[in-house]
């Protein structure tokens, strides 16, 4: 595959073949992907790879979904710098 060394996910570095790979060997649903690879685990919790992870382990046609498409999870409240750089 010409294209194998491309990076998918940013943030843990996993590359389109780590992700071909595990989907081949071990027929992994989305979840199991994340789980096997670190993909979409990283600081930005998925938003730039998760929906790329999401369509390369879509089921072809005919084959039913059976797990659901991951989610994305934003921190649970933002900072801004200024306040990430007061001392306490």
């Amino acid at each position: 595959m010409k294209d194998a060394s491309i990076i998918v996910c940013r943030c843990e570095e996993v590359t389109l073949e780590q992700i071909h790979e595990a989907i081949r060997q071990h027929a992994c649903s989305a979840r199991e992907t994340k789980l096997r690879t670190r993909a979409g685990m990283g600081i930005c919790g998925g938003r730039t790879c998760r929906p790329l992870l999401d369509r390369l382990t879509m089921p072809s046609e005919g084959d039913s979904l059976t797990d659901f498409p991951l989610k994305v999870q934003p921190p649970v409240r933002p900072v801004s710098f200024a306040e990430w750089g007061q001392s306490s």
